[in-house]
C-alpha cells in the first residue's frame, strides 16, 4: 500500500485543503481503481482514520483506495454562512482525486462511509448522487440533523443550516433523501448503518432504522455494546470492509 499525504488548492472552497490517501500499489497500469471516500467527524480531520485505527492494514487485500478529506465542522454542507463544503465534497474533490490518482469513476466501484458527522455525510452524498456511489456506511452516525438542531439550537447550527426549522424535508435532511431517492426512478445505494447500543445518538439511529427499513433499499442495520469512541469505529469500520468486500 501507500499512504500520501495530498495538499490542493480548491476552486469551490477558494483556500487550500488537504487529504489522506491510501492507495494499493503497482497502480502505474491501472485507471479503475474501486475507491471509499472515508469520512471524518465533528471535531476531527482528515488524519484521524489513519491515526485512530488500522485502516491501512484492513485495505491491505482489497485492491481499494480510500480517500480522507477534511471538512473542517460543516457537516459536509453548502454553509449557510460559510464555505461550500458539499459542493466540494459531492463535485470538486472526487474529480480532483481522480485527476491525481488512477480511481475508477464508475457508480459500481465508488462508496462512502464515516463516523458521527461522516455518517451523516457518507448517507447524503449516497442518497443525493446515488448514480455515483454503489453504497454507503454510517457508523454512530448523527442521522437526524433536524433533531439536533432543535435540541442544540447554536449559532454554529445556524451557520451550517440557516433556518432551522427549514431542515425537515431539504435537501440537508436525510429522511427526505431516502424518501426521494426511493421513489425516483434512479439506482438505490446498498447502505450499512451501525450504532452502539450506549451512543447518545442511539435513539436518532432507530429512528432512522424504522423509516428506512420501510422504503425497500438493500439494508443492513447493526448495533451491540459501544459508545460515541473509537474503540467501537475501529472494530465497525471492519465490518463495513466486510459488508463492501
Amino acid at each position: 500500500m501507500a499512504f500520501i499525504q495530498c495538499d490542493f488548492f480548491s476552486e469551490v472552497l477558494g483556500f487550500s485543503c488537504s487529504m489522506n490517501v491510501i492507495l494499493p500499489q503497482q497502480t502505474y497500469k491501472r485507471k479503475d481503481i474501486p475507491t471509499l471516500y472515508l469520512l471524518h467527524g465533528l471535531s476531527d480531520d482528515h488524519t484521524i482514520w489513519m491515526r485512530r485505527t488500522s485502516i491501512e492494514r484492513y485495505v491491505a487485500s482489497m485492491g481499494l483506495a480510500v480517500v480522507m478529506p477534511a471538512v473542517h465542522r460543516s457537516f459536509y454542507t453548502d454553509m449557510a454562512a460559510g464555505y461550500r463544503y458539499w459542493t466540494f465534497i459531492s463535485e470538486e474533490l472526487p474529480a480532483i482525486a481522480r485527476s491525481f490518482f488512477p480511481l475508477s469513476d464508475k457508480r459500481e466501484d465508488n462508496f462512502a462511509a464515516g463516523l458521527s458527522m461522516g455518517g451523516y455525510g457518507a448517507f447524503k452524498l449516497v442518497l443525493s448522487c446515488p448514480d455515483q456511489f454503489a453504497a454507503g456506511a454510517s457508523l454512530s452516525g448523527a442521522l437526524d440533523v433536524a433533531n439536533l438542531a432543535s435540541i442544540f439550537e447554536n449559532k454554529e447550527f445556524e451557520n451550517i443550516f440557516g433556518d432551522l426549522s427549514k431542515i425537515a424535508g431539504s435537501k440537508n435532511d436525510l429522511f427526505h433523501l431516502a424518501e426521494s431517492t426511493a421513489k425516483s426512478d434512479g439506482p438505490r445505494p446498498k447502505l450499512y448503518q451501525c450504532v452502539g447500543t450506549e451512543d447518545f445518538l442511539y435513539e436518532d439511529n432507530i429512528r432512522f432504522r424504522d423509516f428506512i427499513q420501510k422504503l425497500g433499499y438493500d439494508y443492513t442495520y447493526e448495533e451491540g455494546p459501544g459508545n460515541h469512541s473509537w474503540d467501537y469505529w475501529d472494530k465497525m469500520i471492519q465490518r463495513v470492509l466486510e459488508w463492501l468486500h
